[in-house]
């Protein structure tokens, strides 16, 4: 396995390959002076002044020594390439050649694109494994390096390639963690897997009361921690222990579990394609001020009674005397000289409210006009707004969190430092507010109204910026529920204590994008299509589609024997046509395209069947890892 990048995400995907399938794996990174991302003067920083706090906290609490905490290195071998570009001499080097997969998890797109090409041309039988922000240009290069491999491969001699799996996987750690964020900021919400249609979609449940039933849904994914609703509880890791999270458990575990959390899945579906965005329209709402509609209905509501005072004055018809009414409001009806006082007056008060009305209208023609100007601009946060969740940072990461969390219909005012930052654009076109500055200048979280927020994302690409930001948040607001981003998942852990024994009354959680994606892109190196990755407090669930032929543990035997706890589980039949799956099925419910869930437990698997499983990393590893090498040692 070769694994070639330039920030956490590469050393942390091949330390998942080492600790969980237990691979060789080659690491290519540039050198320590020519690394995109610079790791010494920000966390230098951060690290300091996290120190503050954590030994503050320590001193109170008198805690032992902290290395204790450090966990051992993973097992398997490395071997590590420095070079300041991926060239054709370095993947050579790196023997791409003889490699089963390889991964280009660069932060810029077109790196990685060049490196994918060249790789595939040396080695047309290797597999792929793309990080790709570009969701579209992704679908396109994925389409070319699979033709290429499948010509490359028809064009051999021999098998042609038979058993090799050289297939191209294009990921993204942006679309993998943002669900991740967002349903951390909000508790309650959907944790939602979407990939080519395929939609897999989990609720996070409180525990029930006394004397009611948890709804299961279709199953039940994971029990929460005992001490998930206590801000100042376990931190959910692997070595949580028996007060951790359990992922994949029996119904005995599930019937046991009392006074604990769920993550259920709700819903396994086929969602079609996703429309593109519309063009922004201006609200018909915000043309006007408040003000100035009051003060045109006022106006109106004058010129209602003045038509009326007409009609019960003259006794004309009820439209003749509105009309009469509005000629004398717009100053183009006769003098009413000679006519009885009443039609006087009422031609004097009309010719009063048309001068009232002038004002009016030329100021709701300039407004709308401002309004249309400044559509494109960036709104400010309204005065009143309360219970929102303030967003910091509009990068890669933090605008896929922003749309999730506008689909979520959650009100967010996003805080940049850039005015050029790539987020701002869909900041714009969802009319989200914005403030531009930077975030550890004092007057920037207050305009962003952090004060009556409900939730601070901490998003930025410095740590110190994020550290900094949540430590004076909790300043304002000791109760504010934060989530930070942190660019390890050591230190992520590191923080997330300190500051929830810090506030032992507010709820804290930190998160590493590296952390959330690494186990997708390792089971996409593995040789499994990965649909995605749900966060179980600091674990990860995968979902996976899988064929059954090959699996000693799954064809052949029922789901109910194919379901290993806290391992893997069978969630669904894929009978899709689209996806070259078997039409054969048990008569259990479907969705329209054929996806089959609810499977009885009683239902035989075949080979010929394909079907979505859940998994843990390490179950992953086990029930498809050995058939893995043992088709790249073919």
């Amino acid at each position: 396995m070769v694994v070639a990048g330039d920030d956490a995400l590469a050393h942390r995907l091949a330390a998942e390959l080492r600790g969980v399938y237990g691979e060789q794996v080659t690491l290519v990174v540039p050198p320590a002076h020519r690394s995109v991302r610079p790791p010494v003067v920000g966390r230098t920083r951060a690290t300091a002044l996290f120190d503050r706090v954590s030994a503050a906290v320590n001193r109170a609490a008198g805690n032992g020594d902290p290395a204790s905490a450090r966990t051992s290195e993973p097992p398997g071998t490395e071997r590590v390439l420095e070079a300041a570009e991926l060239t054709e001499a370095v993947l050579a080097e790196a023997s791409v050649e003889r490699a089963a997969a390889l991964a280009l998890v660069y932060d810029d797109d077109e790196t990685n694109i060049r490196a994918a090409l060249t790789a595939r041309r040396l080695n047309p039988r290797i597999r792929l494994v793309l990080r790709l922000y570009n969701r579209r240009l992704g679908h396109h290069i994925e389409a070319l390096l699979d033709q290429a491999s499948a010509l490359a491969a028809a064009g051999a001699d021999g098998d042609g390639g038979e058993g090799f799996d050289a297939s191209t996987t294009v990921l993204s750690d942006a679309d993998t963690a943002a669900p991740a964020l967002a349903a951390t900021a909000v508790a309650g919400t959907s944790k939602v897997v979407q990939t080519d249609g395929l939609m897999l979609r989990a609720v996070e449940r409180p525990p029930p009361a006394p004397g009611e039933v948890a709804d299961p849904g279709l199953c039940t994914l994971a029990l929460l921690s005992t001490t998930a609703s206590d801000p100042a509880g376990a931190d959910g890791s692997e070595s949580s222990g028996t007060q951790g999270p359990r992922l994949l458990p029996d119904e005995e575990a599930v019937a046991a579990a009392t006074g604990r959390g769920t993550v259920v899945l709700e819903t396994v579906s086929y969602s079609g394609p996703s429309s593109p965005p519309g063009r922004s329209v201006v609200p018909f709402g915000s043309l006007m001020s408040r003000r100035l509609r009051w003060s045109f209905a006022g106006l109106v509501a004058c010129v209602i009674g003045l038509a009326v005072a007409s009609m019960l004055v003259t006794g004309d018809h009820p439209l003749r005397a509105t009309y009469l009414t509005l000629l004398d409001l717009f100053g183009i009806n006769d003098p009413a000289i000679g006519r009885p006082m009443g039609e006087q007056v009422l031609q004097l008060f009309s010719g009063l409210i048309g001068l009232l009305l002038l004002p009016v209208l030329l100021a709701a023609v300039l407004e709308a006009l401002g309004t249309f100007r400044s559509g494109s601009a960036l709104r400010r946060p309204p005065r009143g707004l309360s219970g929102h969740v303030v967003l910091l940072g509009v990068g890669k990461i933090g605008t896929r969190v922003l749309a999730r969390l506008r689909e979520l219909h959650i009100p967010v005012v996003c805080v940049e430092a850039d005015p050029e930052a790539r987020g701002l654009a869909l900041a714009r076109r969802l009319r989200v507010p914005v403030v531009l500055g930077d975030v550890t200048q004092e007057g920037v979280l207050e305009a962003a109204k952090i004060h009556r927020a409900h939730a601070l994302l901490a998003l930025t690409s410095a740590d110190t910026t994020n550290l900094e930001a949540a430590l004076y948040a909790r300043t304002v607001r000791p109760d504010l529920r934060v989530v930070l981003r942190l660019y390890d998942d050591d230190f992520a852990t590191a923080v997330y204590r300190t500051l929830r024994a810090a506030h032992p009354g507010a709820l804290t959680r930190s998160r590493s994008v590296s952390h959330l994606a690494a186990p997708a892109f390792a089971g996409a190196m593995m040789g499994r299509q990965i649909l995605g990755a749900i966060p179980v407090e600091r674990r990860v669930l995968l979902f996976a589609a899988v064929e059954v032929g090959g699996h000693a543990q799954l064809e052949g035997r029922t789901v109910g024997e194919a379901f290993r706890a806290g391992a893997w589980r069978v969630l669904a039949l894929d009978t899709d046509p689209r996806s070259g799956a078997s039409p054969r099925a048990p008569r259990a419910p479907r969705s329209s395209s054929g996806l089959v869930w609810d499977l009885p437990s009683t239902y035989v698997l075949r080979s010929e069947d394909r079907v979505v499983l859940a998994a843990t990393r390490r179950g992953l590893a086990e029930l498809l890892g050995r058939r893995a090498r043992e088709r790249a040692g073919a």
